[in-house]
């Protein structure tokens, strides 16, 4: 699937997405686009998953953040988070093995949305 431009692109290919660059309204780099993680009883995106830190992707740890929070910029195909670098760098995060609320329970999840100061998918 090839990008259109955000006055095209109403629906896209989650696959077109995962792998792009992350960086913040500021251009600084923060990672890549590794999961968009659905909610499978609502039908909606619960949360992207980024990959950041670490040297040459070892190392590396994953974070949950809302999808609201993210934007496709489709000239430059990355995705744009709204925060800042240290923002993520303090951001509870979880490795690939240990990934968080797959299973009953989503308090976690509310604490993902709560530190990004975004109101929860499911309230709206």
């Amino acid at each position: 699937m090839t990008y259109r431009s955000q006055s095209e692109a109403e629906v896209m290919s989650a696959t077109t997405l995962i792998g792009d660059k992350v960086r913040n309204m500021a251009g600084e780099d923060l990672g890549k686009l590794e999961e968009i993680m659905l909610d499978m009883d609502g039908g909606r995106v619960a949360y992207a998953v980024l990959s950041f830190g670490g040297v040459l992707g070892m190392g590396s740890k994953l974070f949950a953040v809302p999808w609201d929070a993210l934007s496709v910029d489709t000239e430059r195909r990355e995705m744009v988070l709204d925060v800042d670098r240290e923002t993520l760098e303090n951001a509870p995060g979880f490795d690939k093995d240990n990934w968080p609320g797959t299973e009953g329970g989503n308090q976690w999840l509310v604490d993902v949305y709560d530190y990004y100061g975004y109101e929860p998918y499911w309230n709206r």
